[in-house]
């Protein structure tokens, strides 16, 4: 059986190597398997290896050729492991060469801890949704001052719009997105630029539409159940292969397309009770793969389970993965800024909250929880502050909405760059959602391109009982009509004009600050410490390094508040006040406060004060 070293090739699917098409398909309940090409004019019987594999090698099939698989002398169908859908998801596979004339040879993957993320869905960022598309606005997002794009998933779906977590095929890339060629493009033009890539992948289930790999073998199981299908195999009968297969999608990302970060998507949704949890192999393989390339590579978790086993290294039982995100940070977040404790929000009490997420990440770390009535949580005690990723928006809490509302549709100007502050200035890894940096106008509402009707209709529905607790604000937008995916595309005009252009310059100070102040590039949790004036609306949160002191207040009322730091160490020299007119507040920023001076802060806004500022 040909496998070769999957740290090094990519073992599933047809690989081209050297002028020859090394063929490997996972079918174990099948008596023959045949490749089909050039429309039924060439095929090849494959020869049966171990653990139900079928494996070929063949000088005749090219790239660019169009191809399928029979088993039994059935339909033909694409491949399972295809890296290419030229016709959609139910058309023919087409063998594709990966290799290309990479540039980044002097990249170097950042600390985790430098990360600023940017999330970006591709197909809506850009006029044409395209990665070259993104690729035009790099100079943008370096001068903004993130330092990592995040791209919402690529695997091909069907159709040309979707959000990619309706992705049927994982390791080909999305044909109108650009194909594979198109995303190494991005990959080495962002590390030119000096910004890392991260790439969000699904591996707790698989869309409906254009799913074949059931009919190859038992790459789902029964036994458990998620919200969006079924439930993917990984510790049932035959579950060995699904494993490899997974993670060999992984590694591809990592190596042929030198991905710098994978985002796991709701890893809670993954069922695995081996003794070897698929999470911790995969983490595993991952660091195996970065020694082999001499390059970080990262893992990410999605998770709302506020369980530290994820984060935590295998020595302390857990599976090691570089970090998660946050979503209590960003419920109790929101909640502070007036969202209605409704659905999932209806567990947080605001400010309280808040303070505990900025000191604990979860806001739940084993207390009774009255919406999912039990205890909930565990301690994150020992934990450094970048294993934690946090957001006022991101495209699940935007898109998740009745219709797609950012935060610049639901409160103030002024609440829009207190909201940013909190995030920006926490003791965690931050992430922003493409467009939120000038308050973009456009919406991101969920939209699909499915073209099976009783699929489409189930979807409608879906989304309908979902939001049955926001009924007041109307249905969602029909996910499958075209105008609801034009909706979301991003505008860019607006971007350098009026109060978006301040906003704009607003979260580039921030992100300045961020990187130049050494108490906001201290992750020690130890050196956090919160007060919450809850009556008054106000936080008072202290962060050090070192000699280094630094105090964000923030203010969510509508009302002015006095403050008085008990501290004494002055004087302590403003770095940011968002009410001071530069920032279309009202005020004029003073330069310092001492102990005789009176700190009022204005409704809506933060001051960032220090008792020494480094020049920038």
């Amino acid at each position: 059986m040909q496998t070769g070293n999957p740290l090094k090739k990519r073992p599933a699917g047809v690989r081209w190597e050297k002028g020859c098409a090394f063929v490997r398909v996972w079918a174990p309940h099948a008596a023959s398997v045949t490749l089909v090409w050039k429309e039924g004019q060439h095929t090849l019987d494959l020869k049966k290896a171990e653990l139900g594999y079928w494996t070929a090698e063949t000088r005749q099939l090219k790239p660019g050729d169009l191809y399928y698989f029979s088993l039994d002398g059935g339909e033909a169908m694409p491949d399972p492991a295809s890296l290419s859908q030229p016709r959609g998801v139910h058309g023919p596979s087409q063998v594709t060469d990966l290799s290309f004339s990479w540039s980044d040879q002097g990249w170097r993957n950042p600390d985790w801890g430098n990360y600023i993320i940017y999330e970006i869905h591709t197909g809506t960022f850009s006029e044409s949704g395209t990665f070259d598309g993104i690729g035009e606005q790099l100079d943008y997002l370096k001068e903004l001052g993130v330092t990592a794009i995040e791209l919402m998933p690529v695997a091909q779906f069907p159709g040309d719009r979707n959000w990619g977590y309706d992705g049927v095929f994982p390791f080909a890339v999305q044909h109108s997105y650009g194909g594979a060629a198109g995303l190494q493009r991005l990959v080495d033009k962002c590390h030119q630029k000096g910004l890392a890539v991260i790439l969000d992948v699904v591996y707790n289930h698989l869309g409906p539409e254009g799913n074949y790999l059931d009919s190859y073998g038992p790459y789902f199981t029964d036994k458990y159940k998620t919200p969006w299908g079924r439930s993917v195999n990984f510790d049932d009968a035959y579950c060995d292969p699904v494993r490899r297969y997974f993670i060999d999608n992984a590694l591809m990302w990592l190596r042929d397309f030198h991905v710098d970060a994978l985002r796991l998507d709701a890893v809670h949704a993954i069922r695995d009770f081996s003794p070897l949890h698929i999470l911790h192999e995969l983490n595993h393989a991952v660091r195996r793969l970065s020694e082999s390339l001499d390059s970080r590579k990262y893992l990410i978790a999605e998770t709302d389970l506020n369980d530290t086993r994820f984060i935590r290294p295998a020595a302390e039982g857990g599976y090691g993965i570089q970090a998660q995100w946050c979503d209590e940070f960003h419920h109790a977040l929101q909640v502070a800024a007036g969202q209605e404790r409704v659905g999932y929000y209806s567990d947080f009490n605001g400010l309280p909250d808040l303070a505990r997420a900025l000191e604990n990440a979860y806001v739940y770390t084993g207390q009774y929880s009255r919406e999912r009535h039990r205890y909930f949580g565990t301690s994150t005690k020992g934990i450094s502050g970048d294993h934690f990723v946090v957001f006022s928006q991101n495209h699940d809490q935007v898109g998740n909405r009745v219709h797609g509302e950012r935060s610049a549709h639901r409160v103030s100007f002024c609440m829009q760059k207190l909201l940013a502050a909190v995030v920006l200035l926490s003791p965690f890894v931050p992430l922003l959602f493409m467009g939120e940096e000038w308050g973009a106008s456009t919406p991101f509402p969920y939209f699909t391109s499915h073209t099976d009707k009783a699929l489409i209709g189930a979807v409608e529905e879906g989304r309908k009982a979902e939001f049955s607790y926001f009924q007041k604000e109307g249905a969602p937008y029909p996910a499958n009509e075209l105008s609801t995916f034009q909706k979301a595309i991003l505008n860019w005009q607006e971007a350098d004009s009026g109060r978006h252009k301040v906003l704009r310059e607003y979260y580039q100070r921030l992100l300045q600050l961020r990187k130049t102040t050494p108490a906001l590039l201290n992750y020690d949790r130890a050196s956090v410490s919160v007060m919450c004036e809850a009556k008054k609306g106000v936080l008072i949160q202290e962060r050090s390094y070192k000699e280094q002191h630094l105090y964000a207040i923030y203010n969510f009322s509508g009302n002015p508040h006095e403050v008085r730091l008990k501290r004494e160490i002055f004087p302590l020299w403003v770095l940011l006040s968002s009410s001071d007119r530069r920032w279309m507040g009202q005020e004029d920023c003073f330069l310092h406060y001492d102990h005789e001076s009176k700190l009022t802060v204005p409704p809506e806004s933060v001051i960032l004060l220090a008792n020494y500022h480094v020049p920038s």
